[in-house]
């Protein structure tokens, strides 16, 4: 029982951790079509925390 409620945590935490990563990749689309340098950066850089 334990084995099975670990192993859906750490697939639940895997889906989580990838939903932010498309989040911040789609903000980072969005932030380069308007042209924002400064929120380019804070952007990337949260995206190497999550690579």
């Amino acid at each position: 029982m334990s084995q099975t409620r670990f192993k859906a945590n750490s697939t639940a935490k895997e889906v989580h951790r990838q939903n932010i990563q498309r989040n911040i990749q789609h903000r980072l689309e969005v932030a380069r079509a308007k042209g924002d340098e400064r929120l380019i950066r804070q952007l990337e850089a949260e995206l190497r925390q999550f690579a």
